[in-house]
């Protein structure tokens, strides 16, 4: 199974996409912005990062473009709820700047665990 990184400024998000994933026999490790998602892959060899695009410190776009440019070989899924005006640019965005696949907040089990798949 595969090694995945969780980023995302919110515990509850973290706790259920860790759960979820944990569930499907996946190792996760968990970041609350894009500084700590990034000292953690320094670390650890991590198949899949899962990137929430507004947090605070580093945002979701910056992070995904660090990864890409750093670890090309990881897979990246951005995520985002739109923020307080639900807007869903970031998304797009994250897509342009190499995220593999995007989830609009909220998803399924089923949909995260295929992002994860693809």
């Amino acid at each position: 199974m595969a090694k995945i990184l969780i980023t995302d400024d919110e515990d509850i998000v973290r706790y259920a996409l860790r759960a979820t994933l944990e569930r499907a026999g996946h190792t996760v490790f968990e970041a609350r912005d894009g500084v700590e998602a990034l000292s953690i892959l320094a670390s650890h060899a991590v198949d899949v990062a899962v990137i929430d695009m507004i947090m605070p410190n580093k945002e979701g776009v910056e992070t995904t473009i660090e990864i890409r440019r750093k670890y090309p070989s990881i897979r990246v899924v951005a995520i985002s709820g739109g923020g307080r005006s639900h807007n869903f640019d970031f998304l797009k965005y994250a897509q342009q700047f190499g995220a593999h696949s995007s989830l609009q907040k909220p998803f399924t089990n089923e949909e995260l665990l295929d992002s994860i798949a693809s």
